[in-house]
């Protein structure tokens, strides 16, 4: 009985090290990535902005238009809003901007649905770079003029820096805290060794006819951007990362939405670990592809709240074996220190403290969501949006 419990514990104490380890490597290197050097510019890129819009209906003629104040050359990129499930009068009022509206309507609504009927649209334009935000999101004024700079050097893909636009609840600023702590370590800390940059759902540019290309092969109901980068890093391309590049994007504000969209999350990293991890694994070794390993790698890696929280409550086998609580107590500490090195400074005041000792309720939403995940990648589940008139942080 001694030597089952033993084995239990000795797997937990690897899984949770593994973890451990590859987060603390990644949080050190993300303190370590060179500033981007100053490029001449060579050539104006035009850019297609794409805005999938599952309803939104409260939220889309703000920041749609929020687009247009860009102060890059109007005549070098478009607006195509994808209007799914929009009110008649929303999409009324869309048309009398400069704006590109794609009515669409799917019996099963996906994000990757609405962006290849936007593709279908304007598939007549010439563009050399797609952008994909999500409907809530506002672009800092001087985006595109960073962009097209940044992308002087001929890159294919490239993730710009998400952040937090709403800071009004515990949640939305616990939500902004998670963006920055992978900002930090899933996309600094990566580019610093020369791997590629994490991909979100927004936020990111691609070469146009590589954006169509991909696609074209794009299947997940959830997890758009997280089978977008299976598919590009299986294909040996490198996503880079613009730190300095800001687009804002509305955070959670209440737990029960905080849930549901994690769920979302949780499920989709369920399906692609089954569809690539093992075999991925595989044939990233064979090929030699490290930077498809490390992608792979990831996926099996727990969520950062359930990994806190399962370490902490395995602190109890103490009780079993006092070595093995020992371990797992001095995993949680260092856990703890990841995430503290990983946040921006800006966090470190009262609001932040308090919204970081909102974790634990995190983790039993997060251990919850455990029990809900069966069907929860067969049908959209929609975040909903409640501000409508947010300001542009600069």
């Amino acid at each position: 009985m001694d030597l089952l419990i033993n084995i239990i514990l000795g797997f937990f104490a690897v899984m949770l090290g593994f973890n451990l380890l590859y987060m603390l490597f990644f949080s050190i290197m993300g303190h370590l990535l060179p500033k981007p050097p100053k490029l001449p510019i060579t050539k104006k890129n035009k850019f297609a902005i794409f805005m999938p819009s599952y309803k939104g209906d409260e939220v889309i003629l703000n920041t749609a238009k929020e687009v247009l104040k860009q102060d890059y050359d109007s005549a070098l990129f478009d607006v195509v809003v994808i209007a799914d499930s929009l009110m008649p009068e929303t999409i009324l009022e869309l048309r009398k901007s400069p704006i590109i509206v794609v009515e669409v309507k799917f019996e099963n609504s996906t994000k990757g649905k609405s962006l290849n009927a936007g593709i279908k649209a304007v598939q007549n334009n010439h563009y050399d770079y797609a952008v994909i935000l999500d409907i809530d999101n506002v672009m800092e004024p001087s985006y595109l003029t960073k962009l097209n700079e940044r992308l002087q050097l001929g890159q294919q893909v490239i993730q710009t820096h998400r952040a937090a636009k709403n800071e009004d609840t515990q949640f939305s600023v616990l939500d902004g805290i998670s963006e920055e702590v992978n900002n930090h370590i899933f996309r600094k800390g990566h580019k610093t060794v020369g791997l590629s940059a994490a991909l979100i759902g927004s936020g990111k540019a691609l070469k146009y006819p590589l954006f169509v290309e991909i696609m074209s092969e794009i299947t997940a109901v959830g997890g758009f951007d997280k089978e977008m980068e299976i598919l590009l890093i299986s294909r040996r391309i490198n996503i880079d990362y613009a730190d300095d590049i800001i687009v804002y994007d509305e955070k959670v504000q209440f737990a029960e939405i905080f849930q549901n969209q994690r769920r979302r999350w949780m499920s989709a990293q369920l399906v692609f670990m089954r569809k690539y991890a093992l075999k991925g694994i595989v044939k990233s070794i064979i090929t030699f592809n490290i930077d498809y390993l490390d992608k792979c790698v990831q996926l099996i890696l727990l969520p950062r709240v359930i990994n806190l929280g399962l370490t902490g409550l395995m602190i109890i086998s103490y009780f079993l074996n006092p070595w093995f609580g020992k371990f797992f107590l001095f995993t949680l500490i260092a856990q703890i220190i990841v995430l503290l090195i990983s946040t921006p400074k800006k966090y470190f005041n009262e609001k932040g403290l308090s919204s970081m000792a909102r974790l634990p309720y995190g983790f039993f939403l997060m251990f919850m969501n455990l029990f809900k995940l069966r069907g929860a990648n067969k049908k959209f589940i929609h975040t909903p949006h409640s501000t409508s008139q947010k300001e542009n942080k600069n």
